[in-house]
């Protein structure tokens, strides 16, 4: 059976979060009933989508699509996907190149003149991976995160 890939819902909350479990094992994941705003935020945003591949009423893969507008490349925006995550037992069968195809697809669809990934796995599999769906290694990468010691504002 193939997985009717389309667009996160308001339901989709307590799937997204059991996926984003095992994405990393390190990440503390809110409860669902304490995410809802983010949620709505989510779901609400004309820059942010979230596709999903569900497969027998279950979500088995997403990911996170932003488009953001730019004023360089003739006003052209650009596109970052992340939290790339698939179901470790549905790995390997087509699934997850599929949610990222769908978000290839509103990329382009949006004007977008590139799409960026960044992974902090060093795994060459995950590497294979993201070439095979159609993404070349090439640039380096730089990233800064907030000091644990400063919350946020």
């Amino acid at each position: 059976m193939q997985p009717i890939i389309r667009k996160a819902v308001a339901a989709d909350l307590p799937a997204i979060l059991a996926l984003y479990a095992e994405l990393s094992a390190t990440d503390r994941l809110p409860l669902a009933e304490d995410a809802t705003d983010t949620w709505a935020k989510i779901l609400g945003s004309e820059m942010m989508s979230l596709h999903v591949a569900e497969l027998d009423g279950r979500a088995v893969s997403t990911c996170v699509l932003v488009i953001v507008p730019n004023l360089t490349r003739n006003q052209s925006p650009f596109a970052i996907i992340e939290n790339v995550v698939t179901l470790a037992a549905m790995r390997g069968r087509g699934i997850g190149k599929r949610v990222i195809q769908a978000a290839f697809d509103e990329a382009w669809a949006a004007g977008c003149y590139k799409v960026m990934l960044l992974t902090g796995r060093k795994d060459e599999a995950v590497f294979r991976f993201y070439e095979s769906c159609g993404f070349a290694r090439g640039k380096t990468a730089f990233e800064i995160r907030r000091p644990a010691a400063q919350p946020p504002t």
